[in-house]
């Protein structure tokens, strides 16, 4: 429905709808899209850092929460080795 309206911001569609946006099924299944291409996008990152990662870190990489995952994406800047991947992980 957003896209018949969009000339329109969020607010306004929310006010002329009597709804939050924030509050819908849609809204969530696009936050989570979003999480998951940042989750791979940061895992794509990471290997090219260290190098082929096992998959076990992969998996424990892409299920991160996305505060986590922008707090990883910082981190790993700091990261030369896979001991230092799976710190942080630990750590988190």
């Amino acid at each position: 429905m957003a896209y018949r309206f969009e000339q329109l911001s969020r607010l306004e569609i929310e006010a002329m709808l009597d709804i939050t946006l924030k509050e819908t099924q849609v809204y969530r299944e696009i936050k989570e899209e979003g999480r998951e291409i940042m989750a791979h996008a940061v895992a794509r990152q990471l290997t090219k850092r260290l190098g082929e990662l096992p998959q076990s870190v992969v998996s424990s990489v892409v299920h991160l929460s996305l505060p986590m995952l922008q707090a990883l994406s910082e981190a790993l800047l700091d990261f030369t080795s896979l001991d230092d991947l799976q710190a942080w992980l630990v750590q988190g």
